[in-house]
C-alpha cells in the first residue's frame, strides 16, 4: 500500500510551524526581503501604499492587545484581508500583483518591530509571521462552493530578481489574483477556480509548502485539476517534463543560493533530507486542447529537458530519460520547474488521475499592465479549455 511522503497532521503542522527562512532572529532583524522596502518606497510608494490602512490597523491592534491568542487570530485575519483586498482590486481593475507583495513585506516589518500590549517575546512575535504569511498568500482561503462539480487550483508566484529591478511584476501572480474564486460552466457542471501565491525562497520549498498544501487535496481526492504557472520565455510554454535537479545558478528573493549549477546540478530537500523520486516526471494536462486557444502567444509542448550525459535535446517521451540523470526539466533548473516536479510527483504517489503540470508565461519586464493583463485572459482560456477537455 502507498505511504504518503507526509501525513495530514504533518502536513498541518508544516503550514503551521516556523521556516528557518525567517524565523531565525525574526523579533530582531528583517531579512533580505524586507530590507528592499526602503529602496521600493523611492519608486512606487504609490503601489508600496496601495494596502497601507490594513497595515496600520495592524499596527494598532497590536499595540492595544492583551490577549497573545486574540492577537494571534487577528493577525491571521488581516494576513485574509489582506489577499482579500487584493483580489478584489485585480478584479476591479488594477491589474497589479506588486502591491500584495510589498504590502506582505510591509507587514510582517510591523510585526517584527512594533510594540505589543503585553511583553512578547521573540517566539510568540514568530508565531504571528508565521500565521500572517500563510493567510496572506491565501492559503487559509481555499474554499470550494457546495454546488462546484470541478474543482481546480491554480498557483503563481511573488515577483523575483528585484535586486535587478525592484519594479518588477511577475505575471503569474496577476493570474493567481484575478483568477481566485471564478466560476465557470462546463456542459452543465459548475468550475471553480482557487488561487494560492507561492513565495519565491528555496527554504519554503526545502521545509515541504507544496507538499503541505497538495497532500490533504491528493489524499481526500478534492481536487480535480492542478496548474502551477510562473513567468517564462517569449511563449507560452506547457512544461511536458520536469526534472528533479536543482541547476540554476540564481538567487532566491532572500539572495540565498543552492550552490547548484548546470555543471553541478543538485537534488532539491524535502523535510531535512533528500526529496526521492525519479530523474524526470511527466505532466498530464491536456495540451492539445489547450493550444487551441485563441490569444497573442503560441502555446509550446516543451520538451527540451537537459541531461548530465546528453545536454540539451528534445526528449520524446518520458522511457527515453529513465537512465538519464537531470540537469534541466522543460521548465529549467529554478522554483518554476521544481513546483511542477513536486506536485506531479506527489500526484503519482497518491496514485491519481488528473490533471496537473506547469504553464510558463511569456516574460515581462518590469511591468506592462496591458500585456500582463492579455496573459491572464489567455490562461484563463487554456484552463477553460482543459477543464471542457
Amino acid at each position: 500500500m502507498f505511504k504518503p511522503l507526509i501525513t495530514s497532521t504533518l502536513a498541518a503542522a508544516m503550514l503551521l510551524s516556523v521556516n528557518p527562512a525567517y524565523a531565525q532572529n525574526e523579533s530582531s532583524s528583517l531579512n533580505v526581503e524586507e530590507l528592499r522596502l526602503p529602496n521600493v518606497m523611492e519608486v512606487m510608494a504609490d503601489v508600496a501604499n496601495r494596502f497601507d490602512n490594513l497595515n496600520t490597523q495592524l499596527d494598532n491592534k497590536l499595540n492595544s492587545s492583551t490577549d497573545e491568542l486574540a492577537i494571534t487570530q487577528m493577525v491571521a485575519s488581516q494576513g485574509t484581508k489582506l489577499w482579500q483586498q487584493a483580489v478584489a482590486d485585480v478584479k476591479a481593475g488594477n491589474y497589479d500583483d506588486r502591491a500584495l507583495y510589498w504590502s506582505r513585506l510591509a507587514m510582517r516589518k510591523t510585526l517584527k518591530t512594533a510594540d505589543a500590549g503585553y511583553n512578547i517575546v521573540p517566539w510568540q512575535r514568530d508565531i504571528l509571521i508565521n500565521a500572517f504569511e500563510k493567510s496572506s498568500r491565501g492559503l487559509s482561503d481555499i474554499h470550494f462552493k457546495p454546488e462546484t462539480r470541478i474543482k481546480i487550483l491554480v498557483t503563481g508566484f511573488d515577483p523575483f530578481f528585484l535586486d535587478k529591478d525592484i519594479t518588477q511584476s511577475n505575471p503569474s501572480g496577476l493570474t493567481a489574483l484575478a483568477l481566485d474564486g471564478m466560476t465557470f460552466d462546463v456542459n452543465g457542471k459548475q468550475a471553480q477556480i482557487e488561487t494560492v501565491m507561492i513565495p519565491v525562497r528555496f527554504a519554503d520549498f526545502d521545509d515541504g509548502m507544496i507538499e503541505s498544501l497538495l497532500t490533504p487535496m491528493y489524499r481526500d481526492n478534492s481536487i480535480d485539476m492542478i496548474f502551477t504557472v510562473s513567468m517564462g520565455r517569449d511563449d507560452f510554454d506547457i512544461e511536458r517534463f520536469p526534472a528533479r535537479g536543482r541547476s540554476a545558478a540564481a538567487p532566491d528573493n532572500l539572495n540565498v543560493y543552492t550552490g547548484a549549477s548546470k555543471t553541478a546540478p543538485q537534488a532539491p530537500l524535502f523535510n531535512g533530507g533528500t526529496l526521492n523520486g525519479p530523474e524526470y516526471v511527466e505532466f498530464s494536462l491536456p495540451v492539445r486542447a489547450m493550444q487551441q486557444v485563441e490569444g497573442k502567444w503560441k502555446v509550446n509542448d516543451n520538451h527540451q529537458v537537459t541531461t548530465v550525459s546528453r545536454g540539451q535535446f528534445d526528449a520524446k517521451n518520458i522511457y527515453e530519460l529513465v537512465n538519464e540523470t537531470s540537469v534541466e526539466g522543460s521548465g529549467g533548473g529554478y522554483l518554476s520547474n521544481e513546483i511542477s516536479y513536486r506536485s506531479i510527483l506527489l500526484k503519482q504517489q497518491f496514485n491519481r488521475d488528473i490533471p496537473v503540470g506547469h504553464i510558463h508565461t511569456p516574460r515581462v519586464s518590469g511591468y506592462d499592465a496591458d500585456t500582463e493583463w492579455a496573459i491572464v485572459e489567455q490562461i484563463v482560456d487554456m484552463v477553460k479549455l482543459a477543464a471542457a477537455k
